[in-house]
C-alpha cells in the first residue's frame, strides 16, 4: 500500500525550513565562491603583464551508470556532459560541483579554448534537484571550501574566461534555463521545451534569470513567461533573442554546438578572451547589484506560507491556492 504523504503544517514547516537551506546554497555558490576563488585580477593577469594562474588539466570522465557529469576533451575544445537521465537530469549538489570543477579546469587549461555544455537522455535537464538539496543542505553550500572552482552560473567572482556554447534539448526547464542563459552562444534542438515556473510553486527563480532573461529578451517577454509559469518553445526563444540556433534534432543541435566551439577555438585565444572580458566590463556592473540581492529574495520567498502551500498543493496533486503571505 502506497504510503500517504504526511502533510501537517508541523511537517510542512520542518520541509520548508530545510528547503530553505537552499538559500545559502545557492547564495554562496553564486556570489561567494570562496577564499581560495581565483580572483577577477588574477584571471586577467596573463593580459596585463602580471603573475599568471596556475595551470591545469582538465581530465577525461567516461560515460558510465555513476557519473553525474561526463568529461570529454576534442582537440582544442570539451565537451560536458549532464548524465542524470532516470531523473531528468535534474542537477544535484554532486553534479553542480563537478561542474564547478570542470569549469575551473577547462578555463585554466592552456591547451583547451572552448567548451560544449549538453545533457545526456531525451531532456537537457528539470533544473535543480530540490530533494538532493534539501538533504544536503546541512552541510551548506556544495562549494564552500572547495578550491579552484568557477561558479556554473557564471556570476559572482571568478567567472569564466574562455567561452562557453551550450547545446539543449527536450525540457529546459528553471535552473537549466538559468545554465542556458549564462551560456556565451545557444543553440536548441527544435524539440526544446523551455520554462521558468517557480511562481506556480510559490517560488521565485534564484539563479540569475531575472537578471538575464529581462535584459536579453526586453521586460515583456521574460515577465510574460516568469510571472505566468507558462513554458516556451525554440521558436519562442529564437524571437525573443535568446536563442542563436535552432536545429532539427538533438543530435545536429549538438553538432552544430561543436563545430561553433572549433570555429571559436581556431581563433586567437587572447583576442576571444579580451572580447569576453571587455563585454562583461560593459554588463557587469549593472548587474551586479540585482545579482547580489538575489540570495535575501531567494531566502525570504521560501519563508513565506506560500510556499508551504505550493509544497502542499504539489503533494496533494492539487492547484495552489496563495494568500500572499
Amino acid at each position: 500500500m502506497e504510503k500517504t504523504p504526511d502533510l501537517t503544517r508541523r511537517t510542512l514547516m520542518k520541509a520548508t525550513a530545510t528547503i530553505a537551506g537552499i538559500v545559502p546554497v545557492m547564495t554562496a555558490a553564486t556570489t561567494a565562491l570562496g577564499a581560495e576563488q581565483t580572483p577577477p585580477a588574477a584571471q586577467a593577469a596573463p593580459l596585463s603583464g602580471g603573475p599568471a594562474p596556475q595551470p591545469t588539466t582538465l581530465a577525461e570522465v567516461p560515460l558510465s551508470a555513476d557519473v553525474t557529469l561526463t568529461v570529454e576533451r576534442r582537440g582544442q575544445i570539451a565537451l560536458l556532459g549532464l548524465n542524470r537521465p532516470a531523473l531528468q537530469n535534474r542537477i544535484d549538489p554532486d553534479t553542480f560541483r563537478a561542474l564547478a570543477r570542470a569549469l575551473y579546469d577547462f578555463d585554466h587549461d592552456p591547451s583547451l579554448r572552448a567548451v560544449v555544455l549538453y545533457g545526456h537522455g531525451e531532456h537537457f535537464s528539470h533544473g535543480i534537484d530540490v530533494d538532493a538539496f534539501r538533504k544536503a543542505s546541512a552541510a551548506g553550500s556544495p562549494l564552500v571550501g572547495v578550491p579552484r572552482i568557477v561558479n556554473p552560473l557564471n556570476y559572482g567572482p571568478g567567472h569564466r574566461t574562455k567561452p562557453l556554447i551550450v547545446a539543449v534539448h527536450g525540457d529546459t526547464w528553471n535552473m537549466a534555463h538559468e545554465l542556458f542563459l549564462s551560456a556565451d552562444i545557444r543553440i536548441a534542438a527544435a524539440n526544446t521545451q523551455f520554462g521558468q515556473d517557480e511562481n506556480t510553486h510559490g517560488r521565485f527563480p534564484g539563479g540569475g534569470s531575472t537578471v538575464r532573461f529581462v535584459q536579453e529578451a526586453g521586460w515583456g517577454n521574460a515577465m510574460r513567461y516568469m510571472l505566468t509559469g507558462d513554458h516556451w518553445t525554440a521558436d519562442d526563444a529564437y524571437r525573443m533573442g535568446t536563442l542563436q540556433e535552432i536545429a532539427e534534432t538533438p543530435q545536429a543541435a549538438l553538432e552544430r554546438a561543436i563545430a561553433i566551439a572549433n570555429k571559436v577555438a581556431a581563433c586567437g585565444p587572447l583576442g576571444v578572451q579580451t572580447t569576453l572580458a571587455s563585454a562583461h566590463l560593459a554588463i557587469d556592473a549593472s548587474q551586479g547589484p540585482a545579482f547580489a540581492a538575489l540570495g535575501a529574495q531567494y531566502g525570504a520567498v521560501y519563508r513565506t506560507n506560500d510556499f508551504i502551500e505550493g509544497v502542499t498543493a504539489e503533494a496533494q496533486g492539487r492547484a495552489p491556492v496563495f494568500h500572499g503571505n
